[in-house]
């Protein structure tokens, strides 16, 4: 559900407005490397549950905005995937953040690729009672040809690894001990590429 204030465009006049351990659980997510998406799965209720981190950060987004500018970064709101991003703004962490970015998107395509040829539509992936299932993710861990690119991405134990390093950024949730599905942030950036792949390159 989405929050019922809007973001802030002031300042807030005091870090008394949050309590410092939600801004410390909000931090710890962000070096975690994760996203902070609007909805997290809740695996005790197997459903869908409003983000409080996230909420708090839309409700005092200015406060946050420049928290994180003072600490060097840039805090990104990704409206359409509905979630929170830090932009690191060194070069050395621009180099990991890119290095970062090319195994995800390694990841996202192949799972995008194999859905799309298998006759789904990609938005399926974005279904908590869809997704990808245990044999599509077996049919896809024992193709020779996915083994091969996940492991030029440095995905040596193959998808397992793949998608652990997906859901620990937020980018996948495990729904059941079978199923995977992509968050919001996982389904926007897979949009993003398939939109850059439609000058004719297929999945």
């Amino acid at each position: 559900m989405e929050p019922t204030e809007s973001p802030q465009r002031e300042a807030s006049n005091s870090f008394d407005d949050i309590l410092p351990a939600r801004s410390a659980a909000v931090y710890r997510e962000f070096q975690a490397g994760r996203v902070i998406v609007r909805e997290i799965w809740d695996a005790n209720r197997s459903e869908l549950v409003a983000n409080p981190l996230y909420n708090l950060i839309y409700n005092h987004l200015s406060h946050f905005r420049t928290l994180y500018e003072h600490l060097g970064s840039e805090l990104v709101f990704n409206e359409t995937g509905a979630f929170f991003y830090l932009r690191e703004s060194s070069d050395d962490d621009n180099e990991e953040h890119d290095e970062n970015a090319f195994r995800v998107q390694v990841v996202l395509l192949l799972i995008g690729r194999y859905f799309a040829r298998s006759g789904r539509d990609l938005d399926y992936l974005g279904r908590p009672d869809a997704g990808l299932k245990d044999d599509d993710l077996s049919t896809m861990d024992a193709d020779e040809e996915y083994r091969d690119i996940l492991r030029a991405a440095r995905f040596e134990k193959g998808l397992p690894e793949a998608m652990d390093y997906l859901d620990k950024r937020n980018l996948v949730f495990r729904s059941g001990a079978d199923r995977y599905f992509l968050s919001s942030a996982g389904m926007h950036f897979l949009a993003e590429l398939v939109r850059e792949y439609e000058d004719g390159t297929r999945l």
